[in-house]
């Protein structure tokens, strides 16, 4: 099982991530995600909660059903480092990548 908390910044709506893959397939990996943000929570509710690592990580920046989906119904805001986490959860859970923390650091001048 692979956990991160996604700390978005300014807005607050931090999000939990839990990845789970299935003992038969990897790749099969089972999410749940609480969060503050009603966008994100929303999808929770409208997608899957099992998707193939694959789809989600492998392709195209901007692609696979979480961007998909985002991309349509989320309010707009490029920045938003959750769907990036989510995928890097479900990577780090599949054994297609190390746990490794991603940060953004601002830098003052």
């Amino acid at each position: 099982m692979t956990k991160v908390t996604v700390e978005p910044g300014v807005c607050g709506f931090a999000t939990k991530v839990t990845a789970e893959a299935s003992p038969e397939d990897e790749t099969c990996v089972k999410v749940r995600i609480a969060s503050g943000c009603e966008a994100v929570r929303r999808m929770t509710e409208e997608l899957p909660d099992t998707f193939d690592a694959y789809e989600v990580c492998l392709v195209k920046p901007g692609k696979g059903p979480l961007y998909e989906y985002a991309a349509e119904k989320f309010p707009i805001h490029a920045g938003c480092p959750v769907i990036s986490g989510i995928c890097k959860c479900i990577e780090a859970e599949a054994g297609l990548s190390l746990k490794k923390d991603a940060v953004i650091h601002f830098e003052e001048e």
